[in-house]
């Protein structure tokens, strides 16, 4: 068995951001519109008039200040409230793609490795752009990478997840070294129209390179264990798929879009993260207040204090538990990765980290990390 490393990271940011500001003066000129349309069924009772969004409720219930997206002027459109992408020709670079291997390269670069040293790419994110052929393989070959490349979902777990796929590739020898990458465009799956969610999602990339500490050639972070755990919830959902065409449904579509019942998901993910987060530690015989830095999925900022607040027994300090949320929102898979791009380097040889998301399923995982 080989020891793995995370020996690199990457991170693509859209050039386009919005503001809460800008983001709710959208918002607010649809509901006016939408309420004006209707306003004989509401002046009856038959339906309720929209409310109106505010940048304090935002930043209250989130966290969240701005985010990067895709396209701009398609989500900021009253008439629209969607991002608008082109269709490419098959035989192009498809828009994931092309966030995905100018992170991978990122990465690349950071680890000192080239498209020969990598034998595998695993593409882990909340939604993918079609079924086949997968993504992952578009990204191998456009990075000219020999071996294996597979698509994987677990939501916003899918990084955690795919890094202790990787690790176990490189452990076991049948990988020198994995590239596994999380493209996001969360702008496409978010239901611009609705006041509960129209500002949780960002669109973002990000890429990690897993190796054996054999081929390293930087020090880099060991990957001293991971920890995987689902539980089945609806409280999250999206019924976007290949059976819709089938069910011959019109009308309201609604759930064919990220959905969530968000205070039970508060409520109940909480706990199970900080459990499972403890639990990890003590099975490595570490202890919660023995972890330099916390790189925790990016949500929810509430969520995120709670969870540190029930491992360390106090408030944790940004150092402890940094935070990425106010300028990328949640990107789904890619914000604890974003957070351990964008803080790390600051720490010392010995120190110890956990990455950790989670999310839909629900699903939740642990990377215990010793920077080298």
């Amino acid at each position: 068995m080989h020891n793995a490393l995370i020996t690199g990271t990457g991170l693509y940011t859209p050039p386009h951001a919005i503001s809460n500001v800008e983001l709710v003066a959208s918002f607010n000129e649809y509901i006016r519109r939408w309420n004006a349309q209707h306003a004989a069924e509401i002046a009856k009772g038959e339906l309720e008039a929209r409310a109106e969004s505010s940048v304090e409720f935002i930043e209250k219930a989130s966290g969240i200040k701005q985010r990067y997206v895709i396209d701009k002027e398609g989500v900021l459109d009253p008439d629209r409230m969607c991002p608008r992408i082109a269709p490419r020709d098959n035989e192009a670079l498809s828009v994931m793609a092309e966030m995905a291997v100018a992170a991978a390269k990122q990465a690349l670069e950071q680890a000192g490795k080239t498209a020969a040293d990598i034998d595998g790419v695993i593409c882990a994110a909340s939604n993918m752009p079609r079924a086949y052929p997968a993504l992952s393989i578009e990204v191998q070959n456009a990075l000219s990478i020999n071996g294996w490349a597979f698509d994987m979902n677990v939501a916003c777990s899918s990084a955690t997840f795919g890094i202790e796929q990787a690790t176990n590739a490189v452990k076991n020898g049948s990988a020198r070294a994995v590239l596994m990458i999380n493209p996001e465009i969360c702008s496409a799956h978010l239901e611009w129209r609705d006041r509960d969610c129209h500002f949780i999602f960002g669109d973002v990339c990000t890429a990690v390179v897993i190796e054996s500490s054999t081929t390293a050639t930087v020090k880099g972070w060991e990957i001293l264990g991971t920890k995987l755990a689902t539980q089945y919830s609806n409280n999250i959902r999206n019924n976007a798929g290949f059976l819709n065409r089938t069910e011959d449904k019109t009308g309201d579509l609604r759930d064919k879009l990220f959905m969530q019942e968000g205070r039970k998901v508060f409520k109940e993910v909480c706990p199970l993260v900080a459990e499972h987060i403890a639990s990890h530690l003590l099975g490595l015989q570490l202890s919660p207040t023995g972890v330099q830095r916390y790189w925790l999925h990016q949500a929810n900022l509430g969520m995120n204090q709670l969870i540190t607040r029930r491992l360390l027994e106090r408030e944790a300090t940004v150092d402890e538990a940094p935070v990425i949320l106010d300028k990328y929102a949640n990107t789904s898979s890619a914000g604890s990765i974003i957070a351990f791009h964008l803080h790390n380097e600051d720490l010392s040889s010995g120190s110890l980290g956990v990455i950790s998301s989670f999310g839909a399923g629900y699903s939740v995982g642990s990377v215990v990390l010793r920077k080298r």
